[in-house]
């Protein structure tokens, strides 16, 4: 299960439909070992596609090295579909390599009826893909 505050869904749902018509990426970073997302992070999308995203490989670096020198990891890894429903692609799958990490998907389309956007989490590991409960809370 994915506990995480209103606050960080409200910024990831921000940056989704601020970078709409493209796909949003992002990380929120937390204590490493806690599971605790905590530092919301948004990147930029360096294909500018709305079927498609990509972090730009510099800016991963230096995510990397400041998420080290704080000792946080990559609690959530998030990203937008702008015109599907929030389930991974076979690429979003083929490109997961964070296993201990929730893969967040915002739908800025409204696929199912159900307002206007979808917020899920999956674990994906080894290419197998698991939906997890999202349990939003005011505070930690």
């Amino acid at each position: 299960m994915l506990t995480i505050t209103q606050a960080l869904v409200d910024q990831i749902v921000a940056h989704a439909r601020k970078d709409h018509p493209d796909e949003a990426c992002g990380v929120v970073a937390g204590p490493a070992g806690s599971d605790r997302p905590e530092r919301f992070i948004p990147m930029l999308n360096a294909a500018m596609s709305p079927t498609f995203y990509e972090f730009d490989s510099g800016d991963l670096l230096r995510l990397y090295r400041d998420m080290d020198d704080r000792d946080e990891e990559p609690v959530v890894i998030y990203h937008s579909h702008t015109a599907t429903e929030a389930y991974p692609s076979r690429t979003d799958i083929s490109y997961a390599n964070e296993p201990g990490a929730h893969y967040v998907l915002v739908s800025t389309a409204d696929t199912d009826g159900a307002g206007e956007f979808q917020f899920r989490s999956f674990r994906i590991v080894e290419g197998e893909v698991t939906e997890e409960e999202v349990r939003v809370v005011e505070a930690y």
